[in-house]
């Protein structure tokens, strides 16, 4: 179905970002503008997901050219699924921003670039142009570095460096693949090169080009062994800024990955071990690296790499029960992962330290936000009936469906080697007596602190804590959206009907 107005996500973010620009110096002028818009995002992605949800895939042709000719956008279920968790985690991003970040980094533009980032999220999810795609990765690209790179810290420069000299490999490494893609295919419509990249006789340079892409959105990812930059970087920004990267910019990576490869290359049995290897691999390195930690960012920045092998076991395992299994994991991770950072960022706000083996005393004195705390904490683990259980189940059923047991223990290795880090933290960060601090290190701290109260910082930890118990303990509803987006992305013939009116045959 035609529906111009599934571009208002990307629109909207677009307005709020120039908007903002006009207040460059008057940051509680942008505080209030930031809420206020990111309220309204949040709305837009409702709607646009009702819209979807009720009345099947929308599509947009840009300039009313018709595909395969003109620029595409199509809303899906899981697009306007990844629209929605990006407003939500967005908008709790926002708020926290609004009373933990300090007026002097607020002046170099934050909210402003934030809403530009929120954009290029949005305009990945939505197109279905792969070249488009390119385009919206390099938006993020530009966006997150300005983010991660604000307030001009040593640590933060460094961090910096790393993450867009990969990024920027993985940015040539995918336009490479997209230039001998047009080339064989003569065509950057997703749906379109669905059919034409199937009828390519020569199927060893077709998975020559998949494994670019493989390993293109394999840095965007973080996959094995193509991860350490991520344990580098996303722990020097403000927490605020590590909780979009930690919960969001991974997953775009993912999000393409799960595209791509059942839309244009249908793993064959060579992908398939490829990603399964590397899933397992993903998940070892990421589990380990988290163990040797004391730093509570680092903690959480190796277990998104972690995680992330779990997904791509989904993918790996390529069956409908399989791929819902890394469709709900998905949706768990986006809004646990960008809570945990913010938790980081109200931990180092009362106690002036995220080093672990200098914290303690959190549930004594603060026993309200440390059984706040535990909720996000004991659904990364996995702890029944929260959310992250059940898409484990689903991930290990769909594996013992299809004889894959190493992986299944792979699997369970990762939710042991989460249980052992999750319960470290616990130990040393609530449980384990108050260290004392030198008094200079939290007046440093609070003296750079915007005159906000708590309750800002709370009430996004709090907002996000209950979606994630409403993902657990009402979790019959994100399986059935899980299934419709697994059923949808196994059976490509439907997207491909919606974008170009006709059906196409898929292998």
């Amino acid at each position: 179905m035609n529906n111009p107005y599934i571009v208002l996500p990307v629109l909207f973010q677009l307005f709020t970002a120039v908007l903002l620009l006009f207040f460059w110096f008057r940051v509680n002028t942008q505080r209030l503008i930031t809420i206020i818009c990111s309220l309204t995002s949040v709305g837009i992605a409702i709607w646009l997901f009702s819209e979807v949800y009720n009345n099947g895939i929308l599509t947009m042709q840009a300039g009313e050219w018709k595909a395969p000719f003109g620029i595409t956008f199509v809303a899906d279920i899981f697009s306007s699924t990844m629209v929605l968790l990006t407003s939500i985690s967005g908008m709790a991003v926002a708020i926290f921003a609004t009373g933990s970040i300090r007026n002097a980094r607020l002046k170099f533009g934050f909210f402003p670039i934030l809403n530009f980032l929120l954009m290029g999220l949005h305009g990945a999810f939505l197109t279905g142009d792969i070249f488009n795609l390119y385009v919206w990765f390099e938006i993020i690209i530009i966006a997150s570095f300005v983010l991660i790179t604000i307030g001009g810290e040593k640590a933060q420069i460094e961090g910096a460096m790393k993450y867009v000299t990969m990024n920027l490999l993985a940015s040539a490494i995918f336009l490479t693949a997209i230039a001998i893609l047009y080339g064989m295919a003569g065509s950057l419509n997703m749906a379109d090169l669905s059919g034409q990249v199937a009828q390519i006789e020569n199927r060893g340079l077709v998975n020559v080009v998949a494994i670019l892409f493989l390993v293109g959105f394999g840095i965007k990812s973080a996959i094995f062994p193509l991860y350490f930059w991520l344990p580098a970087s996303y722990h020097t920004p403000p927490p605020a800024i590590s909780a979009i990267f930690g919960g969001l910019l991974t997953k775009v990576g993912v999000y393409a990955l799960l595209r791509i490869f059942t839309l244009i290359f249908i793993p064959d049995e060579f992908l398939s071990n490829l990603l399964i290897v590397m899933a397992a691999l993903t998940i070892l390195s990421g589990g380990l690296g988290a163990i040797l930690q004391v730093n509570m960012r680092k903690i959480f920045s190796y277990l998104i790499v972690c995680h992330i092998g779990f997904m791509i076991a989904g993918l790996g395992i390529y069956t409908e029960l399989a791929i819902l299994g890394a469709i709900f994991y998905l949706i768990h991770d986006i809004v646990v992962k960008t809570n945990l950072f913010l938790i980081s960022g109200l931990i180092f706000k009362l106690k002036g330290t995220l080093n672990i083996e200098k914290l303690g005393g959190i549930y004594k004195k603060y026993p309200k936000y440390a059984l706040l705390i535990a909720i996000s904490l004991f659904s990364l683990v996995g702890i029944p009936p929260l959310s992250g259980f059940w898409a484990k189940i689903f991930l290990i059923q769909g594996g013992y469906q299809e004889g894959q047991y190493t992986l299944i223990g792979f699997i369970l290795l990762g939710s042991f080697l989460t249980l052992w880090v999750i319960a470290k933290l616990w130990s040393e960060v609530f449980w384990k007596e108050s260290v004392d601090l030198p008094k200079k290190i939290n007046v440093k701290y609070f003296s750079e602190l915007v005159p906000f109260k708590q309750w800002v910082m709370i009430i996004p930890i709090v907002f996000l804590t209950i979606i994630t118990l409403y993902i657990g303990l009402a979790a019959e509803h994100i399986i059935i959206l899980s299934k419709q987006i697994s059923y949808e992305l196994m059976n490509p013939s439907v997207y491909i009907e919606a974008v170009l009116g006709t059906q196409i045959e898929t292998p």
